[in-house]
């Protein structure tokens, strides 16, 4: 191992010689170099290799990379480059080709050579790079883009493009993303192709041989993507990626018509056609000058969308195309503007498109919440209501209408609470938000009885996991406003009712602490009946009953050792290590 390191350092001489010479380095700089050098060099010669040691060497020659590109910058001295930074790169490049040869399925290895040749610029190592890496790891195809876009984009060959993106299909032939990537591939290609066209002739032969392939390929997705929602999503796609180049008019308009042809009752569609009138508006040849003349514009243009969206109800009357039909009309709603007239009107379309959505019982649960957003106080009471009605199992329908009663002050919010929990189960999981809700009304206008009341009522109504939570909050209200009495009565009437969480002990622990007269017997039973619930998966609490018998002016120190012994026989796994670690720093004081 020795020679192989000397030989390897030997080879560095000349590199590091003419540095020192033409000025870059000092000697002492040099020096430190090498003794870098020598330490990766065996870590990365030993007999059991680390993915790490090969990183770290990686990143150290790469930082001294741009340290040099950074004093030449300085001094302007630009020579000698092959000599020195080309050895350089090339043993990076080994060092990659040994680290991605040992650690073959680690694709970010892979990712970070094919950085470092594109910051470097060594295109003929990054297409051995590709070329490697694909071979390994044929089944991901974020991987043939790249390959293909760096082929196109940066070593300006199509054809080689073309070739990775038909191998990657071969692999691939059901990935929308890749014909996404080679169909824009293609239009790029063709614009380039134009571009360069001198003669129109010329340039006609070259649209139409493009047409035809786009043709081939067109036909070729549409067999791989049959009648569903993905292939509304590819069409989609492949149609805003045509619509980016100004030579593809006949394209989209027959990916338009296959659209409508085999996809006319998907939402998608029609969502893409209402929104289409938006843009077919600004395609008029005078443009509006006036301010006036442009919010009449912008009317027209969404009446025009607002209609294709009507119709797209009629025909097809589910809940998504409402929620296609209300999202554009929230959108624009949204959009800033200084008119108070279309934002009135935008405002009047929005709660029109609700109501009728509503009407229809096809509004979809999550969009009641925009509904009562949008909605003046009592309108959204009475939409509230409306949903709570709808969806009377839902426990967010619910706890809208409630919160919006408690925001109205309306004096029917205890009356509404009860009508909730005779429609959602207490005892399933997720009725916790709304007891929480209570309480917390509860605390702010009833008398502390009632609030009590609420609580000892919810702890036997919730499900026992979401218990937990309201033990916590009880306590602290208890607290808050009965004083430490109280909250220690209800911690003795709560402290054998299971499951308990770890925080309703500490925070008993907290506010034995907050007391004048701290008792240190009192917060033993609380770290006792803490510990027999999470003593074995928990190591920090152990220490906190450490450090507390420690410092506590009533504590005993010697209880220390046997604290500690206890918490080695009854934390698991790695806690038990985790503990002693924490241990020895507390003892030498630096915990």
């Amino acid at each position: 191992m020795a020679e192989r390191v000397e030989q390897r350092l030997e080879d560095r001489v000349p590199e590091l010689e003419q540095l020192e010479r033409v000025g870059l380095f000092t000697h002492e700089e040099i020096r430190a170099v090498l003794k870098k050098a020598t330490a990766l060099e065996y870590k990365i010669q030993r007999r059991a290799l680390r993915k790490e040691d090969f990183i770290n060497y990686i990143q150290y020659e790469i930082n001294l990379l741009e340290l040099i590109k950074k004093r030449r910058a300085r001094t302007g001295y630009s020579f000698k480059k092959d000599e020195i930074e080309g050895s350089m790169i090339q043993r990076v490049h080994s060092l990659f080709k040994r680290a991605t040869g040992k650690w073959k399925e680690d694709v970010q290895l892979w990712l970070s050579h094919v950085a470092f040749c594109k910051q470097w610029n060594t295109k003929h190592q990054l297409s051995k790079v590709f070329s490697t890496m694909l071979a390994i790891h044929p089944n991901k195809p974020a991987l043939w883009i790249m390959a293909a876009k760096w082929e196109m984009e940066t070593r300006l060959s199509s054809e080689s493009a073309r070739h990775l993106f038909l191998r990657a299909l071969r692999f691939h032939p059901e990935c929308p993303k890749l014909y996404q990537e080679y169909f824009r591939m293609e239009l790029m290609n063709a614009e380039k192709q134009r571009k360069e066209k001198k003669e129109f002739e010329r340039r006609e032969m070259g649209c139409l041989i493009f047409v035809m392939g786009c043709d081939i390929l067109l036909d070729r997705c549409i067999y791989f993507f049959p009648s569903s929602s993905l292939g509304v999503e590819f069409r989609l796609a492949l149609l805003s990626i045509a619509k980016l180049f100004d030579f593809t008019h006949d394209l989209q308009k027959e990916i338009l018509e296959n659209l409508q042809a085999e996809y006319a009752d998907n939402p998608l569609t029609w969502d893409y056609m209402a929104r289409r009138e938006l843009e077919l508006g600004s395609l008029k040849a005078t443009e509006p000058t006036t301010k006036q003349a442009k919010v009449s514009e912008m009317t027209q243009r969404e009446e025009r969308c607002c209609a294709v969206f009507e119709e797209a109800v009629t025909a097809v009357p589910t809940e998504d195309m409402w929620k296609c039909y209300i999202t554009f009309c929230l959108e624009r709603c949204n959009r800033k503007t200084n008119s108070e007239e279309l934002k009135q009107k935008r405002l009047e379309r929005t709660l029109s498109a609700f109501s009728k959505a509503h009407e229809s019982s096809l509004l979809p649960e999550a969009l009641y919440k925009q509904w009562v957003r949008s909605s003046l106080s009592q309108k959204a009471a009475e939409v509230a209501e409306a949903a709570a009605k709808r969806f009377s199992l839902s426990v967010e329908m619910w706890q809208m209408r409630l919160q919006v009663l408690i925001q109205l002050k309306s004096d029917n919010v205890t009356q509404c609470f009860e009508e909730a929990f005779k429609h959602v189960k207490s005892k399933v999981c997720g009725t916790l938000p709304l007891w929480t809700l209570w309480v917390e009304w509860s605390e702010a206008v009833n008398s502390k009885d009632d609030t009590e009341a609420l609580y000892q009522r919810s702890l036997h109504a919730v499900a026992p996991a979401e218990s937990v939570t309201m033990k916590e909050k009880y306590l602290d209200w208890a607290y808050r406003n009965g004083g430490y009495k109280k909250a220690r009565r209800v911690f003795t009437s709560l402290h054998e009712s299971h499951p308990l969480s770890l925080d309703f002990f500490k925070k008993m622990i907290e506010i034995e602490k907050e007391q004048e007269m701290c008792r240190m017997l009192r917060l033993r039973e609380y770290y006792e009946r803490a510990l027999r619930e999470f003593g074995s998966v928990n190591s920090d609490l152990w220490l906190e009953y450490i450090k507390e018998e420690l410092s506590h002016p009533q504590g005993k120190p010697e209880h220390a050792g046997s604290i500690h012994w206890r918490a080695v026989k009854m934390l698991e796994g790695d806690q038990v290590e985790d503990f002693i670690s924490k241990y020895t720093l507390l003892q030498t004081g630096h915990l």
